[in-house]
């Protein structure tokens, strides 16, 4: 060693890494004191939560999504892991809908994004604007078992609108279902009117045509669509081109929409469109006309005063994209100074939360009773009280003030509530307020003598609105339906799409009624589909055609012959029984014996990462499974029923059982060599499968004794499982399954004994694992042994809790799927799941860009699971993480940014547009449809073993192309957690500001990728190439 060299200190880091160091954690010797009165001038620095009593920001003109249910990938994943997927939900049974709740949300926390979008759209066609506007807290949340515990329920509408919207980015139209007749009987084309293009409408229509319905027209009075939803929610809750997506589904069916024609004696009756043919009409339009007490009579928009159904059609003109008729032609009503907003409504406070944003100063929301009788949904009433708007309750309008033709003024009396409940106004209580302009926010009526003439002869009732039958939504009239407000039955957007759902299967039974038909009592409308749908997900194994690669694994789950029933009707492709074996080897089973894994920590509930048994083999007969496996083929003739067998190391017990399994009609064979407790003490299961020469021995004697294809189901409790793979195939055997569960422990009790603990004694043994927790060492045999024996069948079985898991398994080399655990966190319905997740892997691995992950597109920046606009303006010169005094200067600049724009530019500013306030048109479904001619859709065998050509051995890595670690600002949330795995588990080469607590990558990095795996938020660290030649560091210099 050089002189130089033995004064070098390598156990210590030098200064620079001191310095860099200064933040990371470390255990402190003593307790901590600072004064109060530094802790709070200090977290004001740090605070990411409004501060008390903070001075409003500006609003003006931002209408960027302001809802607190809005989810980004992480959140949505997060989310939907909480749910527990309960029998009979609650939460479906409190949904108009009758959305199956439960079902979309585990689709989401297997990344499925097509499925969960496809459980919604079947039920609810306008499933993206109700997960953004549906009142959930009074709704499907409302019934959410997770009320019961401290956690509080799911967030079921962000998660809606995270799956709908994730399907909208696939950009796949919507297709007729193969349920519809071919050939179409007359009376399928049948003209059908239907008024108005709202929600109530465009579901309506959407079911017409899914039921096959060739000649659906629907009339829009304006020349945008979406009725109230785009006219009167505004876009920073209800983005327009959410609405033209939904309109434009529906139009992919071949529903026609005429703009420009609306409901009145002058242009559209109901007299008149049954003269000219229709054989039926909905007409599913708002109510028109707003309720305005006297005293109101006589002012207009030029004294100062708006009703509701005046101010927000404005603000949507000059805010959304598609309706501002060129950009910038509608401004936002010139609000200043104060504004009174009258009424306790979702309207109100809508119309409260747009005045801010355009220019009023200071909003008091003014209702007749208390708090306690708001109508509005919490959600609405939070956000109102969030940007800063005032509520002034118990006040009754009884006087407006003016000057010189304006608005300064309202008197108000006071109500007030007797003991039987009553409401009084009390004019000896009088209160006068200033303001500079009046929202009438009191609901809306049908006065319109053109709508009304227009009707006849549909019967009103005593409120002067259609009489309605609410059970088919039919009227006086047999041909004429009813949905949505004028309907009077629906107070909520999804009752409104309901409406117009139960009025489809009216209409329905109707007109096939006209043309002698009959249809079933109980309604049957066909769900959304897509082409995803049509991609087939059939496989030939051993000459043997299974019609989807998912099976039931011998397990818990096939622990019957009627539960394989249930799992054929489910969907499943293929069942192995239970393992069974001679009578001589029946078999009893100890409890406890399947207990919950630790490997995902402190899990209470499904989603398991891991369970452990020490069950044993099958306690049924093997006459009962022959018996079972000759009924199911029967009823199940084109399912794949695989019997699982286990005998001694004897050759007559396995001819013997061989022969009886083959005889009762099985499709396949497996012979169990695994099991990895229990059996290998009776000299089966795992004493045979550990050693390749029985293997190859007990697979030629089943080879002689059937020609039937066989699979030896191998143990992953070995040193290498490729040459049992290979000694199977050497004797004869069609295939392998792999790989059985893994030896193990799951832990130990602080008592110091095990659980599952038998008997008064509490013992234990080792049991087998099974669950993703080993899906890494399942993958791993997998595709060893597709390397090793290429072209061989491989059944994998192993942590396959989703198709995208099980889209690896078949990648690396897998013929089928196994599947175990996750029917035993959830429960056979899972398989729905599994093959809408596969079919839209494949179809989105010829459709979607190379920057896809499977259902997951490139993530956009964001921040509380919002897009990051305007960064060009928020980064200026310096970045700025989004707490305390740096966030309320990132809306500042914001602020003024937004100012200087055109609203409708601002809008799509907002949420992310690129094409100021244009939206789709018509031109989109043609060119996707034409893009869709051209594509290759792969099938499953298509893909098994492409990911082997990119697994090899480490000597064929290149070290001289390296990665380097990159940060997005605009996407930290500031946590450090890459700063601390870099410095203890690393190199020590993020830095980490004190008062910003922005994280930087310096020319230190490795590309070890740590910070990437503890990243709390979705691609915030990438990993790029790296630009300058990596020179390791040999800690000491030569």
């Amino acid at each position: 060693m050089a002189p130089t060299q033995q004064n070098l200190i390598v156990s210590k880091d030098p200064p620079d890494i001191e310095e860099l160091l200064s933040l990371n954690p470390r255990m402190p010797p003593t307790a901590r004191l600072q004064p109060s009165s530094v802790t709070k001038a200090n977290k004001k620095h740090w605070k990411r939560n409004k501060v008390k009593c903070e001075v409003k920001c500006d609003l003006e003109n931002d209408f960027s999504d302001v809802k607190h249910t809005t989810l980004s990938e992480r959140g949505a994943l997060r989310e939907a892991a909480r749910c527990l997927k309960c029998a009979d939900a609650p939460c479906q049974k409190s949904c108009p809908t009758q959305l199956d709740v439960k079902m979309f949300i585990s689709c989401i926390a297997n990344k499925n994004y097509y499925g969960a979008a496809k459980m919604i759209l079947s039920d609810n066609p306008l499933g993206l604007t109700c997960g953004m506007v549906c009142p959930t807290s009074d709704l499907c949340v409302g019934g959410c078992n997770l009320y019961g515990t401290e956690e509080g329920p799911i967030n079921i509408g962000g998660l809606q609108q995270f799956a709908t919207e994730m399907f909208r980015e696939m950009n796949i139209p919507q297709t007729r279902p193969p349920s519809v007749p071919d050939p179409r009987p007359a009376s399928y084309n049948s003209p059908i009117a239907l008024i108005g293009c709202g929600p109530a409408s465009v579901s309506c229509a959407t079911f017409l045509a899914r039921l096959g319905y060739t000649c659906l027209t629907v009339y829009e009075r304006e020349q945008y669509v979406g009725g109230l939803s785009t006219s009167e929610i505004p876009q920073y809750r209800l983005p327009s081109d959410a609405v033209a997506w939904e309109v434009q589904l529906m139009t992919d069916l071949g529903v026609k929409v005429e703009r420009g024609r609306s409901l009145s004696v002058k242009d559209l009756t109901v007299k008149g469109l049954l003269s000219e043919g229709c054989k039926a009409i909905f007409v599913g339009i708002g109510l028109p006309s707003p309720k305005k007490i006297p005293i109101f009579a006589s002012l207009t928009e030029d004294h100062g005063f708006f009703t509701s159904k005046e101010f927000l059609p404005k603000v949507a003109k000059a805010s959304k994209p598609g309706m501002c008729g060129g950009c910038g032609a509608s401004p936002l009503p010139p609000l200043r100074g104060v504004v009174l907003v009258l009424g306790a409504g979702d309207t109100a406070f809508d119309c409260a939360t747009s005045a801010l944003r355009c220019g009023a100063r200071r909003v008091f929301v003014v209702f007749r009773r208390g708090f306690t009788n708001i109508r509005a949904v919490p959600e609405e009433m939070e956000l109102a009280r969030e940007e800063m708007c005032e509520f002034l309750p118990f006040l009754s309008p009884r006087k407006v003030m003016t000057k010189d033709g304006r608005v300064t003024g309202m008197v108000f009396a006071r109500t007030e509530q007797r003991d039987d409940g009553t409401w009084y106004e009390d004019d000896d209580q009088t209160m006068s307020i200033k303001c500079d302009f009046i929202i009438s926010a009191f609901g809306s009526h049908l006065s319109d003598e053109n709508v009304l003439g227009a009707l006849a002869p549909v019967k009103l009732n005593k409120y002067g609105l259609p009489d309605v039958d609410p059970l088919t939504m039919g009227s006086s009239e047999p041909e004429v339906f009813f949905g949505g407000d004028i309907a009077g039955i629906a107070e909520t957007t999804v009752e409104s799409v309901n409406d117009g759902k139960t009025a489809a299967w009216s209409i329905h039974k109707y007109i096939q009624g006209l043309h002698g038909l009959t249809v079933p009592q109980k309604p049957v409308l066909p769900q959304f589909y897509t082409p995803v749908d049509d991609v087939d997900l059939s496989v030939e194994i051993c000459g043997i055609k299974f019609p989807n690669p998912f099976g039931l694994a011998s397990a818990p789950p096939t622990t019957s012959a009627p539960m394989i029933r249930r799992g054929f009707e489910a969907g499943w492709g293929f069942c192995v029984t239970k393992t069974f074996g001679l009578d001589k080897d029946l078999v009893t089973n100890v409890s406890p014996r399947i207990v919950r894994g630790t490997t995902s920590g402190h899990n209470y509930g499904p989603g398991q990462g891991s369970f452990l048994n020490i069950e044993l083999i099958s306690e049924k007969t093997a006459a009962y499974w022959c018996k079972s496996i000759t009924e199911l083929k029967e009823d199940f003739p084109d399912k794949v029923v695989i019997a699982s067998i286990m005998c001694s190391y004897n050759e007559d017990d396995w001819t013997e059982l061989t022969k009886m399994a083959v005889q009762a009609g099985a499709d396949a064979l497996e012979l169990n060599l695994s099991c990895p407790h229990g059996m290998g003490e009776r000299g089966m299961g795992l004493a045979c499968g550990q050693d390749p020469e029985m293997v190859l021995t007990i697979s030629k004697w089943v080879r002689a004794a059937s020609s039937v294809p066989f699979f030896a189901k191998l143990t992953p409790n070995v040193t290498d499982i490729v040459t049992i793979a290979t000694a199977a195939k050497d004797g004869g055997a069609d295939g392998v399954t792999a790989t059985n569960t893994v030896s193990g422990l799951m832990g130990l009790q602080a008592s110091g004994t095990a659980w599952p603990a038998v008997g008064a004694d509490r013992l234990t043994t080792y049991g087998g694992v099974s669950g993703n927790a080993i899906r890494p060492i399942a993958l791993r045999a997998v595709t060893a042994i597709a390397r090793a024996l290429p072209g061989f069948p491989i059944l994998a079985t192993g942590g396959i809790d989703s198709a995208d898991a099980g889209l690896q398994f078949l990648l690396g080399g897998a013929s089928a799927l196994q599947v175990c655990s996750s029917v035993q966190n959830q429960d056979f319905t899972v398989i729905s799941d599994y093959l809408l997740g596969l079919k839209a892997l494949l179809y989105l691995r010829a459709t979607a860009g190379d920057d896809w992950d499977g259902q997951s597109p490139p993530t956009p920046q964001h921040q509380l699971g919002k897009p990051v606009t305007l960064t060009e303006v928020l980064q200026q010169k310096e970045t700025l993480p989004n707490f305390g005094p740096y966030r309320i200067k990132r809306e500042q600049h914001r602020a003024a940014a937004l100012k200087k724009i055109p609203t409708t530019k601002a809008s799509a500013a907002n949420a992310g547009a690129k094409k100021g306030c244009s939206l789709p048109n018509e031109e989109v479904l043609a060119q996707r449809r034409a893009a869709l001619q051209e594509r290759n859709i792969a099938s499953v065998k298509d893909i098994v073993g492409l990911a082997l050509p990119f697994i090899g051995a480490y000597g064929d890595l290149d070290n001289m192309q390296q990665k380097v670690a990159l940060i997005d600002p605009e996407m930290c949330i500031n946590c450090g957690k890459c700063y601390m795995t870099c410095n203890d588990s690393g190199y020590q080469a993020i830095t980490f500001d004190p008062e910003t607590h922005i994280t930087k990558v310096t020319p230190n990095c490795t590309g070890c990728t740590l910070c990437v795996s503890v990243c709390p938020i979705i691609d915030c660290i990438k990993m790029v190439d790296r630009q300058d030649p990596y020179v390791p560091n040999r800690g000491i210099p030569t």
